[in-house]
């Protein structure tokens, strides 16, 4: 088994010496998939001691970049230098081995173990004559990572009784339980709150005081101020420029991401108007205690914010209405009829939309082409006698929605795991705009998607309630609840708390019905801003 580093269980503290020579250098790398140039002659190197952050678009090459370090990937080009040794990296085991560890954006953990059986999987201390794992002690250094990161998080419970939060910080403490001298996050804060990311800021700067050298992949540049030294922009598989922090402007550094002029939209044009047409009317929902007698309408053409603290039941409501986790009671009424939603299927039958947070997961068919995952919500309509798919028709639909939609692919024979974060996301719109749902809810719709993609989805929202969609936004992002809604819903431990206008409104003001736990605003908003 690896030995936890000086920032692992043992407990100890080893200052390491900062030194301006790298512990990694890369140098040429270059890494090509199927119809796909994903990093091209890319150099980077990493130093003891510092964070570096690693930015640009979806598509832009970073993930594949750390992956080849990481020995996910085989680089096809290029040197790998560690410690000023070149090295040949053909396996994660072989790069943990070197003290370099990843922490990957997508969730690699086995939900049916413990949280310290995920943490040592394939490292387990066998007791007795080693047939059996020594549970007490695997326990026992897990109980000490979690304890560092400030996470309670009993070590014997199982990963699929965690939040995605905390599922993140175990990932983090696994990694951490590695002699890492070189610690890769890929997008590390996606599902964590601010104080959880405080907590992980605190951790990241004990680690660089001991000489670890990081490197940080983000999409939120808010973070890049206060946690990294150098920041290195990636676009189309290159390396645009490698700029010091504390020297260079969030502005420019999007200029240099994108390339292009980003597409700022402002808050949704105007309120829809009070005599609008009702297309969806949830009264008295409630289910367990995670949703309380929840009641709210939302009208044609409109685009209703859901915003609250993680916890506050937003999520559980809107599984709740697509029928994914049926209410214990409460009236569900679409375009003025009461419907009965007891599954997905029924509510895809009422024109019912939902893009999942986790649209890996469920909303999409990872090892499916483009083309699949377009159609599969309306595969009815393709049928022909016997079953057979007509797939004359549906290379018709999928080509017109690519064009429609602009999703970024080579055609619609690509698999969509090879897809862009954004890009997956448009999959997603996609698929429901086929099965003719007019009534669309995106909960957290830009999640792990950066500012160009983030600008498009905002677009695109504007678009479809144009086109007379209505739509449901959960963000726990609040200048993207203010940026894109006409009406703010606010929720609090599975009660609606306040409902206003977003016009005027500020994230002071969604923050303090946000921690209402008795049904009415509180006093302050000294609670701080959910993650932004």
């Amino acid at each position: 088994m690896a030995n936890a580093g000086p920032h692992g269980p043992s407990g100890t503290t080893q200052q390491a010496s900062v030194s301006c020579e790298p512990v990694v250098s890369l140098q040429g790398i270059s890494k090509h998939f199927p119809g796909v140039l994903a990093v091209q002659n890319v150099s980077l190197d990493i130093r003891p001691g510092e964070v570096h952050a690693l930015v640009g678009e979806n598509g832009a090459g970073k993930s594949t970049l750390m992956k080849v370090l990481a020995g996910v990937y085989r680089k096809d080009a290029g040197r790998v230098l560690f410690k000023g040794r070149e090295v040949e990296i053909p396996s994660p085991r072989a790069a943990q081995q070197l003290g370099i560890s990843m922490i990957h954006q997508d969730l690699s953990l086995m939900p049916h173990l413990t949280v310290a059986q995920n943490v040592f999987i394939g490292r387990e201390r066998r007791g007795g004559l080693g047939l059996l794992v020594d549970d007490r002690r695997i326990n026992g250094q897990t109980e000490q990572l979690t304890a560092l990161l400030h996470v309670p998080v009993d070590p014997r419970t199982r990963v699929s009784q965690l939040t995605i939060a905390k599922q993140q910080m175990v990932e983090i403490a696994r990694a951490l339980s590695f002699n890492a001298e070189v610690l890769i996050m890929d997008e590390p804060t996606a599902a964590l709150t601010a104080t959880e990311i405080e907590e992980l800021f605190h951790i990241i700067r004990r680690l660089r005081a001991q000489g670890v050298g990081m490197v940080y992949i983000s999409h939120r540049l808010d973070e890049l101020k206060q946690i990294s030294d150098r920041i290195t922009v990636m676009r189309d598989g290159r390396t645009v420029d490698t700029v010091p922090a504390a020297d260079v402007a969030l502005d420019d550094v999007i200029r240099m991401m994108v390339g292009r002029t980003i597409y700022q939209s402002a808050p949704a044009e105007a309120p829809a108007p009070a005599s609008a047409d009702v297309v969806l009317d949830v009264k008295h929902l409630r289910r367990g205690n995670v949703i309380k007698d929840v009641s709210f309408q939302l009208r044609r053409g409109e685009i209703l914010g859901f915003a609250g603290l993680m916890g506050a039941g937003r999520t559980e409501v809107m599984r709740a209405i697509f029928g994914a986790d049926p209410p214990d009671s409460g009236e569900i009424h679409v375009r003025g009829r009461r419907v009965r939603i007891e599954s997905p299927a029924d509510a895809v039958r009422w024109g019912i939309g939902y893009l999942s947070e986790d649209r890996k997961r469920y909303g999409l068919a990872l090892g499916m082409d483009v083309e699949d995952n377009l159609v599969l919500a309306a595969l009815h309509r393709f049928l022909a006698a016997l079953g057979w798919v007509r797939r004359t028709a549906t290379r018709s639909a999928a080509v017109r929605l690519i064009e429609r939609l602009g999703i970024k692919t080579p055609g619609p024979q690509q698999l969509v795991r090879n897809l862009s974060g954004g890009t997956q996301q448009k999959v997603v719109v996609g698929k429901w705009l086929l099965a003719d749902a007019d009534i669309l809810i995106f909960d957290e719709p830009t999640r792990g998607i950066d500012v160009g993609a983030k600008s498009e989805i905002y677009r695109l929202l504007n678009d479809l309630v144009r086109q007379g969609k209505s739509i449901i936004v959960v963000s726990s992002e609040l200048p993207e609840i203010l940026r894109v809604s006409h009406r703010i819903v606010v929720m609090c431990e599975g009660r609606i708390t306040g409902e206003f206008p977003a016009a005027g409104a500020t994230q002071e003001k969604i923050m303090r019905y946000a921690a209402a736990r008795n049904g009415g605003p509180a006093p302050s908003a000294a609670a701080g801003p959910v993650s932004t």
